[in-house]
């Protein structure tokens, strides 16, 4: 499946892939170093495995992870959300959304003006609405979204009135997200998130691609509330989801 990006996002993010890095890379999209993007969202390598229907997403950067966070503006309209984001061939409805709603991809997320992680105490101070600039995790459905921008990706709004299938850790927000509480470990040059699935989704075969990017939400808080303002990289540089779960 191939989604388009706007040509200045796709030249940012156009490293040269190469089949295979080194041993503790093995399997999984490797792609070289760029200098010219920030150290911290610089993919070197993504992949995606998968052992008794738990998989294991995992990018490696070239520099350290997570090390990151948007500049604070003090409110919901207009303010920024860093990510890391792996899309999936799976389709929206292995995880509780609607068949067919678009593109399906696990994000880590942070952003400081706002929390989306209601269920849960991310840094424990007792509160449960005060720590969205922990780096978390959500699943988002993305389609192409003109009104984000010529070619660009958005997460897809739930209209006024509509009632979609949706996940039970469903956060509240009109989009198709999900705030499953599944942590991620970020370390020296790596983001991790082990994700349970049911034993009735097929995960053998799974393609996925890897993407860091910046997200923007809508300074109106309108439709589209949260559009992918900026690409970082893109692993495959095409968003062709080369990778594949082995059986």
């Amino acid at each position: 499946m191939n989604l388009s990006l706007t040509a200045a996002a796709l030249a940012l993010a156009a490293p040269v892939a190469f089949a295979h890095g080194p041993a503790s890379h093995a399997g999984g999209i490797a792609v070289k170093p760029a200098r010219a993007v920030r150290a911290d969202f610089d993919i070197v390598h993504a992949k995606v495995s998968v052992q008794d229907h738990v998989a294991t997403f995992r990018m490696t950067v070239s520099g350290q992870a997570g090390a990151s966070h948007p500049t604070a503006v003090g409110k919901l309209a207009g303010s920024h959300v860093f990510s890391y984001v792996w899309p999936v061939s799976l389709d929206p409805s292995a995880v509780g959304f609607e068949q067919g709603a678009g593109t399906l991809a696990l994000a880590v997320t942070a952003h400081p003006d706002f929390d989306d992680t209601p269920l849960f105490d991310e840094n424990g101070d007792g509160r449960r609405d005060n720590d969205g600039d922990l780096w978390h995790s959500h699943w988002v459905v993305l389609r192409p979204t003109p009104a984000c921008g010529e070619g660009a990706l958005g997460v897809v709004d739930i209209p006024p009135g509509a009632k979609p299938r949706l996940p039970k850790t469903w956060p509240g927000l009109p989009l198709l997200i999900d705030s499953p509480g599944w942590d991620p470990a970020l370390a020296r040059d790596a983001v991790e998130v082990r994700v349970p699935f049911d034993a009735d989704v097929a995960l053998d075969g799974m393609r996925y691609d890897g993407v860091t990017a910046g997200l923007r939400v809508n300074a109106s808080v309108h439709a589209p509330l949260l559009c992918v303002a900026d690409v970082f990289k893109i692993a495959s540089g095409d968003l062709s989801l080369p990778g594949r779960v082995e059986p």
